[in-house]
């Protein structure tokens, strides 16, 4: 038994279309079908619109400068934390 995974689109007349290796052909094979949606990237959010993505049109205008406290300020960082060394087991 062999499997292949591979990521294909399935358009509105929802037919699968899936190329086999030419090392299969004139065979009868048994075929199992395992699907789960792909999630999204962060990447592919960037290049929509709040409205695309499910917000209101108003969001931006009503999120974005609506801080209304004291200024906000970064404090100093502190110390970089010195840890120590791993020791890995010798062979």
């Amino acid at each position: 038994m062999e499997s292949i995974k591979v990521r294909t689109y399935i358009g509105n007349d929802g037919i699968l279309q899936v190329q086999l290796p030419p090392e299969i052909v004139n065979q009868e094979l048994d075929v199992v079908i395992v699907f789960q949606p792909v999630i999204q990237e962060a990447s592919q959010y960037a290049s929509k619109t709040p409205q695309e993505l499910g917000y209101s049109h108003r969001f931006v205008a009503e999120v974005v400068g609506s801080w209304e406290g004291e200024p906000l300020e970064r404090p100093e960082q502190l110390a970089f934390e010195e840890r120590e060394e791993i020791q890995w087991p010798t062979s």
